[in-house]
């Protein structure tokens, strides 16, 4: 059975697709559906290559019960457009580059993550790297709520049985 691929992400890979990362991972281990699933996150600039997320991610995180502590910052590459099914952007700068650095037959897999929660009325997920913890907590409510709407999305289409 094919895998549905998904990559989240964001600027630098630390903050908010991380987090996208172990939501959603979180969600489909408690739903049983991780062998239909590659998931990782990446981050639009080389700012933090090999970090891990940022603490008050991980923090807020944690006291969902998730573990981000071993994820680590990468880059996208070129081979992640072919490579995935879906790349799920937080804002609408790494929108732009990615379907700037994407060939022109990759450009339909790359889309806003919030347009899976429209109910949140935005396309943005705010980078909260420098504003406090509520700023962590508010996207970490944000990415549930699209982290929902994505999997909803993937039955409803019949692309997940």
């Amino acid at each position: 059975m094919k895998k549905i691929k998904v990559l989240f992400v964001c600027m630098g890979n630390i903050c908010r697709s991380p987090t996208a990362e172990g939501v959603f991972t979180h969600l489909i281990e408690g739903l049983q559906l991780s062998d239909r699933f590659e998931i990782d996150s990446a981050g639009t600039h080389a700012y933090h290559i090999g970090e891990q997320p940022d603490p008050r991610s991980q923090q807020v995180a944690k006291a969902q019960g998730i573990d981000l502590s071993q994820q680590r910052a990468r880059k996208v590459i070129y081979g992640d457009f072919e490579d995935y099914d879906y790349l799920l952007a937080m804002d609408s700068d790494n929108y732009h580059t990615l379907i700037k650095a994407s060939p022109t037959e990759y450009q339909s897999k790359i889309s806003y993550f919030l347009d899976y929660a429209p109910e949140l009325e935005s396309r943005e997920v705010p980078d909260p790297y420098y504003g406090g913890e509520y700023g962590f907590e508010k996207v970490l409510t944000m990415i549930e709520t699209a982290s929902q709407g994505f999997l909803h999305s993937l039955k409803t289409s019949g692309e997940l049985s």
